[in-house]
């Protein structure tokens, strides 16, 4: 019988970086409640699985304006109108659809105000705890857009800034505007390349870490292709879980599935507990889920205990080289972290 380490009493609370942002030590990605993962859940079973969190002790909880569009910030403004001291919510910007429906990334100080705005209207709160900037804009620099973000806080909508899926030049910069209390990123067993320069630029300056899909996208938790619905994002645009690339990547999950069975806990739980260990101690991952059960099976991950060795062990059983398929499809790729770059601020002719 599967064996899972049991959800914690209470989760402990831990510094998320070095400017004063205090919150749980595993947070709730909220987005496959509302968008991408298949359809989205029904706002009652959301809420109790909120509320369950809540319960638990986890009080840092993950969103977008991106989520719906704009449906998964309502849910958490329902979710916890009447707790608001309670937790500490992230959302993000920088995606914007214009009256035709195409898509781009700003971060011009005009959008970045009325992005903060409608964000604090959906969420009904009178101030963002963290605020990231979801992607970079490639025609904005970034000092201008953190600029307008530091506006934001002065006047009290805003608590703390954050970047997702910035590289370690442009962290630089930003941070030498405002301080960058938190980056978040793609980290898991499988995707570990931001370990070279990003992750130590964020511990030289003290910026929290948190790892979005920590669980691979719900691979080391179990999620098999063929559960995949025709319009889930992993199916479309997650070359992992392509054909050849899954069946080569199913093989290395049985070697994790093995280490986890040696220390009596879930493959997932395992995969989570690494995350948490290498990214001590400004690192909050933030694993999302729909269901109470993972909810509870994912707090649990905080009872596992890795020593170096073990580490070590996990990290053989997946050698980055044997990882087959991107975690992005390529247009996706180009808005992330590698190849997004913001232009010098001398370049800058806005207002």
């Amino acid at each position: 019988m599967r064996q899972i380490a049991p959800a914690m009493a209470t989760v402990p609370r831990v510094k998320l970086g070095s400017q004063g942002l205090e919150v749980s030590a595993i947070g709730l990605g909220c987005m496959g409640m509302s968008a991408f993962y298949g359809p989205a859940g029904k706002d009652e079973d959301m809420i109790k699985v909120l509320h369950r969190a809540v319960e638990l002790g986890v009080t840092f909880f993950d969103t977008s304006n991106l989520y719906g569009p704009y449906t998964n910030e309502v849910l958490l403004g329902k979710a916890f109108k009447d707790i608001r001291d309670k937790v500490q919510i992230a959302t993000k910007f920088s995606f914007y659809e214009d009256e035709n429906g195409n898509r781009s990334v700003r971060g011009d100080p005009e959008h970045v105000r009325e992005a903060c705005e409608g964000s604090l209207q959906r969420l009904g709160v009178d101030c963002i705890d963290l605020y990231y900037q979801h992607r970079l804009d490639p025609s904005t620099p970034i000092e201008v857009t953190v600029g307008a973000l530091k506006k934001l806080v002065e006047e009290g909508k805003v608590k703390y800034l954050g970047l997702s899926e910035a590289s370690a030049s442009e962290i630089r910069r930003a941070h030498a505007v405002h301080p960058i209390t938190a980056v978040q990123l793609e980290w898991s067993l499988w995707v570990r390349d931001v370990e070279s320069d990003i992750i130590p630029t964020c511990m030289e300056l003290g910026i929290g870490v948190v790892p979005y899909s920590p669980l691979g996208r719900g691979f080391f938790a179990g999620i098999k292709k063929e559960e995949l619905t025709d319009d889930d994002f992993r199916k479309i645009a997650v070359p992992l879980f392509d054909g050849d690339n899954y069946e080569k990547n199913k093989v290395l999950l049985a070697r994790v599935a093995k280490i986890a069975e040696e220390k009596k806990c879930t493959t997932s739980q395992l995969a989570l507990a690494w995350v948490i260990h290498k990214g001590s101690p400004f690192t909050v991952p933030i694993p999302g889920t729909t269901k109470i059960a993972n909810l509870e099976s994912n707090v649990g991950a905080l009872n596992v205990k890795l020593t170096d060795e073990e580490i070590k062990a996990l990290e053989a059983a997946i050698p980055i080289e044997e990882v087959s398929g991107e975690r992005y499809s390529a247009p996706m790729l180009s808005m992330g972290w590698k190849t997004a770059k913001t232009p010098p601020l001398s370049s800058w002719k806005g207002n």
